[in-house]
């Protein structure tokens, strides 16, 4: 059973077919998926699921804080499960790998008191780029 799973259990989330094959879509340490990605894969499991569910069940997942919509350039937004343990990404700027990556050291506290401008700083986003070895070896 997934973290996901476990965790939507947890909440009392009515756990209907559909919305079990979505969630374990989305099951793994690395996954990054688009919603089209999630309704092929989910398909697979049960061909009767609409594309409008698997889009309304990416809604909710990430209206209830569940799943992360990640957008790290101008293609598609994939939806992250990793949503509970702070993390980056780093990305193949060539084929749009997407792979979680948990840098030390407090990406807060790296901003410096003149550089802040009077804001107060709750979150932050680091997208390391570069090149994968698939993409690198080709």
């Amino acid at each position: 059973m997934s973290d996901l799973l476990e965790r939507l259990r947890g909440r009392g989330w009515r756990m209907t077919a559909q919305r079990r094959v979505v969630a374990e879509v989305l099951d793994g340490e690395h996954v990054h998926l688009t919603a089209d990605e999630v309704h092929a894969r989910a398909v697979a499991k049960l061909p009767e699921i609409s594309r409008a569910t698997v889009y309304n069940t990416l809604g909710e997942l990430v209206s209830l804080g569940e799943v992360i919509e990640v957008s790290t350039d101008k293609r598609a937004k994939r939806y992250d499960p990793n949503a509970h343990r702070p993390h980056q990404h780093l990305v193949c700027g060539q084929c749009g790998a997407i792979r979680d990556v948990h840098p030390s050291g407090n990406p807060l506290a790296d901003l410096p008191d003149t550089e802040r401008f009077g804001f107060t700083i709750s979150d932050v986003e680091v997208t390391y780029r570069g090149v994968c070895p698939n993409c690198a070896g080709a």
